[in-house]
């Protein structure tokens, strides 16, 4: 008896120490293959691999850096749960044959912001990769083509972005979340989605549902309205109106006009924020907001919008012919300004050639008028930078050259 007690003890400890060293090769192996897909876009470090027989495995200390970034992205714990030792195993011999119920969650996720670690939000002509303008732009900056960046963020006391994620797949469909500290959250339910590891694309044909997503702010968007208006020289509601026009023109751009209650919201969520659900359609036009053909009427109740807890009705958009701007007959060419050099005043002087005036009293007048007087810093192909005090301190604020169309510097003018 006591043979056979040893007997199964022994086989017992082989058979755990034979699924810790499988799991954790097979892990390694599966992260190695992760690892060969992303090259073009990252470098993942593993950190540590743990698990345990109820089905789990761990990596301790891991990190993403991608290389539009010049941070990596800290991960404290991710967690992967496949709900039994054997579904485990099976899915890292197989990744395609995930059990019907599993989750993934990782904790401890962690970002330090630098001024200069993003690119801006949108290219350097204020458009995505179709040409179009961007829809969303949340202007600091005098230049409004100028968008909110990680300076921004930290002159507003953001330094670092932490939170968590958590996926779970069960066998009505798919549920995530995302918490983060100060910034907000996000949660996500899809009805009878189902993730496919290998091929991520094919959860789009798993289902015909719509997902409901809900956003809440965490009082972000008070901050950002605050801090966006005071940088451009505005009052909120100024800024609140100048982004829902640069809104309303992507539309037209795209042939679309957004109805009244649609801008009300988006105005609304601008200066206020809060807690907005919706429902959204992946693969649908428009990911499923009604869109009424010319000269009808909306049918049914519009898009499934809800702003803290209240149903908003009337949200919708409206097919319009694209708005093209042509350019006018040729404009007459100004007169020469006369330079006296007895007199200190502005003086128009060439972009190209601004690299001279560095370090100088610059006056520069963009495409909307507005006018950004201060200290010239920094000029590259692509953009100036003008430095003004504010709050005792000077900000440096980028300017876009193709936006610039006035440019003066404060001197003696020359003899003739």
């Amino acid at each position: 008896m006591k043979r056979l007690l040893k007997l199964l003890v022994v086989l017992g400890l082989g058979g755990f120490v034979v699924f810790k060293v499988g799991v954790w090769w097979l892990t390694d192996q599966r992260l190695g293959e992760v690892r060969s897909a992303l090259e073009p876009y990252g470098v993942i470090e593993r950190g540590t691999i743990s698990s345990g027989v109820d089905g789990r495995v761990v990596l301790s200390g891991s990190s993403w850096q991608d290389f539009r970034l010049t941070r990596p992205l800290e991960i404290g714990r991710l967690e992967f749960d496949a709900g039994s030792p054997l579904d485990l195993a099976s899915a890292l011999m197989d990744p395609g044959t995930l059990p019907d119920s599993w989750m993934l969650r990782a904790d401890g996720l962690g970002l330090v912001l630098e001024a200069t670690m993003f690119r801006n939000w949108v290219t350097a002509e204020g458009q995505n990769g179709s040409g179009e303008p961007t829809l969303m732009t949340l202007s600091c900056a005098p230049d409004p083509r100028q968008q909110l960046g990680s300076g921004d963020l930290m002159r507003m006391g953001i330094t670092a972005l932490g939170g968590e994620v958590l996926i779970r797949q069960h066998a009505d469909g798919v549920y995530a979340e995302l918490n983060t500290a100060g910034t907000g959250s996000l949660e996500l339910e899809w009805p009878d989605a189902r993730i496919d590891v290998i091929d991520p694309e094919r959860v789009l044909d798993s289902t015909t549902e719509a997902m409901t997503v809900t956003l809440r702010d965490g009082g972000l968007m008070r901050r950002v309205a605050a801090y966006c208006a005071r940088e451009a020289g505005l009052e909120p509601s100024a800024w609140a109106d100048q982004t829902l026009t640069a809104f309303q023109q992507g539309l037209e751009a795209r042939g679309l006009n957004a109805s009244r209650q649609l801008l009300a919201l988006y105005r609304q969520w601008l200066l206020e924020g809060g807690e907005m659900t919706v429902a959204v359609q992946p693969q649908a036009p428009a990911f499923g907001i009604p869109v009424v053909p010319v000269g009808e009427e909306l049918e049914g109740a519009g898009w499934m919008v809800a702003y803290n807890g209240a149903t908003v009705p009337d949200v919708f958009l409206r097919e319009a012919e694209p708005v093209v701007a042509e350019p006018g007959p040729g404009a007459i060419e100004p007169l020469e300004q006369q330079e006296n050099p007895e007199v200190q005043g502005w003086y128009a002087a060439s972009v190209e050639n601004a690299s001279q005036w560095i370090g100088r009293q610059v006056r520069v007048t963009l495409s909307n008028d507005n006018v950004v007087e201060g200290r010239l810093v920094s000029v590259s192909e692509r953009e100036l930078e003008v430095a003004r005090v504010v709050a005792g301190g000077e900000v440096a604020y980028p300017m876009l050259a193709r936006a610039i169309t006035g440019f003066e510097v404060w001197r003696r003018g020359r003899k003739q």
